[in-house]
């Protein structure tokens, strides 16, 4: 476990995506296209067609889109760790990514890591591409093409809990519930975030749901160390995970 890291040099985050349209029939016709090539790629119940598998596009960051990016970061207060969430949402997806690699560039000097729950397969990557696909330029932190594998400063709770069982996957809810550490499923998952969007149109709601991953990220993170988690009332957010008094 990577003990010898600093707790409050990790900034862990997760992120929230939703297909780039409400509906199959409002992408651009080039996209509709290459949605269909990919789809048939994609396994699915028989007869399931292209448009029937769109629900599943905000995975995919060529098709997809971030809609909130929730970060979280231990600090030390009267002897104990405190944990302080803030999030980035909103329908400008531009803006939405501005503002965190205004953060991270921010936190440059602090040689921070970032920590996800299978943040390398998903988040970390997903981010990467959406920021190039935004003409924006790509923090240091995330360029790590070239870099050997110690000196890239991503963590991953799902990777940590292989234990070197590559074909073993376990899901961050799962954790939770072995760890005795409330679940962040509480009120919505992400295969509802899509409809929560185009539908309610209600990003506080997300933006709450995703900062709930992120706290969970971090405790399961905790229990790795050894160390009791966060208590709700060490927790603070101007978002909707209140501290509380």
């Amino acid at each position: 476990m990577p003990d010898k890291i600093p707790l409050q040099q990790i900034l862990f985050l997760d992120i929230e995506t939703v297909p780039m349209t409400g509906k199959f029939d409002e992408l651009p016709e080039n996209f509709r296209k290459l949605w269909s090539r990919k789809a048939d790629m994609l396994r699915g119940e028989e007869g399931e067609s292209a448009e029937d598998k769109f629900e599943r596009a905000g995975i995919y960051a060529e098709f997809g889109k971030v809609v909130c990016i929730s970060v979280g970061m231990f600090h030390p207060k009267e002897r104990e760790w405190h944990f302080r969430l803030k999030s980035f949402f909103g329908e400008d997806e531009t803006e939405v990514l501005k503002g965190f690699i205004d953060l991270l560039n921010g936190m440059r000097d602090k040689n921070p890591y970032l920590c996800a729950h299978n943040g390398k397969e998903f988040d970390f990557p997903y981010l990467a591409r959406r920021i190039l696909i935004n003409r924006l330029k790509l923090p240091a932190l995330l360029d790590v093409a070239g870099k050997k594998p110690w000196e890239v400063p991503f963590l991953d709770t799902m990777e940590l809990w292989k234990f070197g069982d590559y074909k073993h996957y376990t899901s961050l809810e799962l954790l939770a519930a072995v760890f005795d550490i409330p679940t962040p499923k509480d009120d919505i998952d992400g295969s509802q975030v899509a409809e929560v969007y185009y539908k309610d149109k209600d990003l506080q709601r997300i933006a709450v749901y995703c900062e709930k991953d992120v706290l969970t990220t971090a405790r399961v993170y905790q229990r790795y160390l050894g160390a009791d988690p966060v208590s709700d009332d060490q927790v603070a957010s101007a978002t909707g995970l209140e501290e509380k008094e």
